[in-house]
């Protein structure tokens, strides 16, 4: 795909979450160490879950997947916030641009079909346990799998064909920290009709459809775990659910606040909650899955204490 637009503009300056010089270094500092935590505890939640048999199912299996698509979604935007933090030019190609923006909207669209998936695999656990093995099977998860990666891809394919073929001449500045669609689109002097009419119904059904996915799924849920007679049944029962339901919550909660609103009612204050699912929610992430999971939180332990044997050898080595 040829990324040029009709006016000839080269580039697009940044202006990032903060345009004063003092905040700069500090700004830096947390976004690199928020960025490292998400790196680490994303990673480790994919070793611990491949070297555990006891979490060798599909609902770890997604987790795993969700994991790294996490990695990929902040990699995707901090580490070019990072280098314009410290840099007085704080540009960024038109060919770069459209590219940040579509992984960014691929990864988000990915995580947000991840999290669909996973919410059907809780629905067959707790409302058909007996066929779970069977439903769930491989095939069933590598279709799932492959639904969440390849419509997001094709979705994000078509809202940067549609930012292509628009004007800019009036003004190269971003409000914001990275290139999302309605601070680019509001740069255009061409018509962003057609743009806003796609997002507003096909970008609203397409991100809609995991979301009620999620809803269906925890309604007969829901409705399963209150046939249960005890209390205890219940909350243990609904525990299981806990981790992902926190996860949607933050996800989606950040998500329809920002896009769910017109092209003119989007302003710099929408920053912050872009940050929420962009930066924070990947980072908590696996602190959520850990802290929440029995599961999770053993298979943890027993990772960090095989990396802990691993590094206690090197100095008897050395000895020798």
């Amino acid at each position: 795909m040829q990324m040029s637009n009709l006016t000839g503009l080269s580039e697009f300056i940044l202006l990032g979450l903060s345009s004063r010089p003092e905040d700069q270094k500090p700004l830096f500092a947390l976004f690199l160490i928020i960025y490292l935590i998400t790196l680490v505890g994303n990673v480790l939640i994919i070793l611990a879950i491949h070297s555990d048999p006891r979490l060798q199912n599909p609902m770890y299996f997604f987790l795993s997947v969700l994991s790294f698509v996490d990695i990929c979604y902040t990699t995707v935007i901090v580490p070019k916030m990072l280098v314009n933090f410290l840099s007085e030019k704080k540009t960024i190609s038109y060919a770069e641009c459209l590219t940040q923006m579509y992984f960014f909207l691929a990864f988000g669209n990915t995580d947000s079909y991840l999290l669909a998936a996973m919410a059907i695999d809780r629905y067959v656990a707790i409302c058909n346990p007996f066929h779970y093995v069977t439903v769930m099977n491989r095939r069933c998860c590598a279709l799932l799998l492959a639904f969440s990666i390849i419509f997001p891809y094709l979705h994000s394919l078509l809202q940067v064909l549609l930012m292509n073929r628009l004007t800019f001449c009036a003004s190269n500045v971003i409000h914001h920290f990275f290139c999302d669609g309605y601070p680019v689109l509001k740069l255009s002097c061409s018509s962003t009709y057609v743009n806003e009419v796609v997002t507003m119904t096909e970008g609203l059904a397409f991100v809609m459809a995991p979301f009620v996915c999620i809803l269906i799924s925890y309604l007969r849920i829901l409705i399963s775990v209150l046939r249960i007679p005890s209390a205890a049944g219940k909350y243990k029962t609904f525990s299981t659910c806990s981790s992902h339901l926190t996860v949607v919550t933050l996800f989606y909660g950040s998500i329809s606040y920002v896009y769910f609103r017109p092209l003119s009612s989007y302003t710099v204050k929408d920053q912050i909650a872009t940050i929420t699912y962009t930066v924070l929610t990947p980072m908590l992430n696996p602190f959520i899955y850990s802290l929440r999971n029995k599961d999770m939180k053993r298979g943890l332990e027993k990772l960090l204490n095989k990396i802990k044997s691993h590094m206690g050898r090197f100095p008897s080595t050395k000895a020798n």
